[in-house]
């Protein structure tokens, strides 16, 4: 993604595009993953752990991201694929390999519907498939 392609998508997203927060949109776009804070802060080094947290947390209120957990060592962050500025709505099943403790997204599964009981109001879905990815899987 360019620059003016992430600056009008916070923009879209009614996100100010600083130069701290166009970096972050930047390396989660370019890594085609979800990434957790910690490599993050590995991928930027011009950005300080709490900076980095401060765009995901702000990224995360305007929908701009979605916050998985992964079924490891915490969470992962990466761009919500709709660019809907209201509303997340391109959840699909995340991959975690128990190997090499990556987390893949796999945008053309959908997570199947929940029916909940009467009286529970779903607000998100976080649907996570453990196992070894092919990768792992050839080794």
């Amino acid at each position: 993604m360019n620059e003016q392609a992430c600056v009008e998508l916070l923009e879209h997203h009614g996100v100010k595009p600083t130069s701290n927060r166009i970096l972050v949109a930047k390396a989660l776009e370019a890594a085609q993953r979800p990434l957790s804070l910690m490599e993050l802060e590995a991928k930027i080094k011009t950005i300080d752990k709490s900076g980095i947290f401060r765009a995901l947390t702000l990224f995360r209120e305007h929908h701009l991201v979605h916050v998985i957990e992964d079924g490891g060592d915490g969470v992962r962050y990466e761009l919500c694929h709709s660019h809907d500025a209201d509303q997340d709505d391109d959840m699909h099943v995340h991959f975690f390999c128990e190997e090499c403790r990556q987390t893949y997204c796999l945008d053309d599964i959908k997570i199947p519907p929940v029916e909940l009981p009467g009286g529970f109001v779903m607000n998100s879905v976080n649907y996570m498939v453990k196992g070894i990815c092919p990768h792992c899987r050839k080794g």
